[in-house]
Order: C-alpha cells, then structure tokens, then sequence
C-alpha cells in the first residue's frame, strides 16, 4: 500500500519515526546524550522545555539536518540517513525557525518550491503540482495574494507562505521549529488552528512550542525536554502539572483547566505575594485581598 506522499507504509503498528539510543550536538557541543523517544503516528506532538534545552536540536535530527553522533534516527524502520534526501522530503516536511525567502519572489513561486521533491528531469511541473499548489494557498487563505511579492507582505502572511510551501510539499509528516515566532497573539492561534486542521486531516504534526497553553490547547501528545534530556511524555492532562512547570521552567504557577477547552491551563503565581491561592471574583482588588484558604494552598500541587 502507499500512503499520501507516494511511499511504502510503515510497519502495522510500528512508530514512523524512533529516535534510539541518540547523542545530538554541533560541531563538537553535544546536546543531547542516548536520547530515545519515538512519535506517535497520527499525532499532534508538542516538543516543550525552556530555552537551550534541545528541543529544536531534536526537530533537526528528526529531519535529518543533524546527523547523531551515535544512536541513530528511524523513519519507517529504516535509518534515515539511509534515505535519499528526496525520499526523506516525500514523506516529511520541516518548517525551520527563521526562513529567508530569495528577492523578488512571488507567493504562489515560493509555494510551489515545495513540490521540488517530486519533480526531476523526467517529471517536470504536472497537473498535480499545480493542484497542490492551488490547494496549499486555498487552505492559508493566501490565493488572493498569490501574484503578491513575498517581501511585501507582513510578518503574519509571510509565515503563511512558508505553511503553504510546507503543505504544498504533501507530506504524511510535519515538523514545525517554533512556527509562531514573531506573530502577535491573534495571527498565533490563527496559525495553531491551521495545524490543527491539518492534524484533523490525518497528518503527524510535530512543533516545538514555547507557549504552555497553546501546547496544551492544540497538542494531543506532549514531549518535555530539559538540559538535553526528555523529562516526560504523554498527554496533556497527564503531563501539564504545577510539579512539573516549576520542576522543568522554575516557575510557580496554578494549573486549572482552561474554562474554554477545558485543556490544562497555566497561571503564573505572583511571586510578591505569600498567598498561593487563584484570586476569588468576589475579591476586590483595590481593597484589601481576601485571606488564603489553606485547602487552596494545598490544592495547586
């Protein structure tokens, strides 16, 4: 059988992409050490932790831009490196942190660039190119801007673009690298609802996030990273712990659900003050606060 992207399905009920046993750096500053985790097929997988901690060093494995010192990285059982690099683009695709589009290029040119992996001297452009492409700009709400040149556009439709060429690109797997950079708040949940959508329409997603919430909120599973190592992984609920946000972040905070998803929602603690309880609606917060209740205090971890 084949899937989307036009290769062979993985093994039933084998993880499309392992990690085992890997130690992941640069140059010679390792991140990383014996690092194994596998994403679940299907998912919505969120990789969080603070900063410098690996997470984006782990996305870049899992796309075959850094190779592991020793372990190895897995894609449909096979050891990625192993693939051809067009073979590896088929069946997944990577949005980086920072994408410099070339001068003077036009949205619907650079969308199309994602259909590079399917194209060589005796498959040019093809009707079904273009159709991804008209497909790719349909779904970013970017068909009218189209004929636009990239340069032109504003931050939020910039990132657009470079969903689109990553959709247009058609691959069963998607590796985001802190897609929501840069975007004010309304054009970042714009973006999570289009990943979502994607999720919803059968792909992998894979995003390395700094916003708890939003993790929470959009990502079915969660891997949390700190000093190179992977903490804990698993669903939201379970996962998303006030424990866990001061043992991993060093922040005190409340964890409730959210009272529109019902998803884990985080809090800050306001470190001026000694009480550790959510703020009551009946407290004024001119006048004098109302007085901690012990159960509350204990209630947060």
């Amino acid at each position: 059988m084949k899937d989307p992207s036009g290769t062979a399905d993985p093994a039933p009920g084998r993880p499309r992409v392992v990690v085992e046993d890997a130690t992941i750096g640069y140059d010679r500053r390792t991140i990383s050490e014996r690092l194994s985790v596998a994403i679940p097929d299907g998912s919505f997988t969120a990789i969080i932790g603070p900063n410098g901690c690996g997470k984006s060093t782990l996305l870049r494995a899992l796309a075959r831009v850094l190779t592991p010192s020793t372990g190895t990285v897995l894609l449909d059982g096979k050891e990625i490196g192993a693939y051809k690099p067009k073979e590896v683009a088929r069946r997944m695709g990577l949005l980086p942190q920072t994408s410099l589009a070339p001068d003077g290029i036009r949205v619907a040119d650079l969308v199309a660039r994602g259909r590079a992996p399917y194209q060589n001297l005796i498959h040019q452009w093809r009707p079904s190119d273009e159709a991804a492409v008209v497909a790719a700009l349909a779904a970013t709400r970017l068909t009218e801007l189209s004929g636009r040149l990239v340069d032109e556009l504003s931050g939020g439709q910039r990132q657009r673009v470079w969903v689109a060429m990553l959709l247009a690109q058609d691959t069963p797997i998607m590796l985001l690298d802190e897609p929501t950079t840069f975007l004010d708040i309304a054009h970042q949940y714009e973006l999570m609802e289009l990943l979502r959508t994607f999720h919803d329409e059968g792909k992998t997603v894979v995003c390395v996030l700094h916003d708890l919430n939003q993790a929470a909120r959009y990502a079915d599973h969660l891997i949390v990273m700190r000093d190179g190592r992977i903490i804990t992984a698993g669903a939201p609920h379970d996962v998303i712990t006030a424990e866990l946000v001061e043992d991993v972040f060093g922040l005190r905070a409340l964890v409730t659900p959210d009272p529109v998803t019902g998803t884990p929602s985080v809090i800050p603690l306001d470190p001026r003050t000694a009480a550790v309880r959510p703020v009551e609606p009946d407290d004024d917060p001119h006048g004098e606060p109302a007085l901690p209740r012990r159960h509350e205090k204990e209630n947060i971890r």
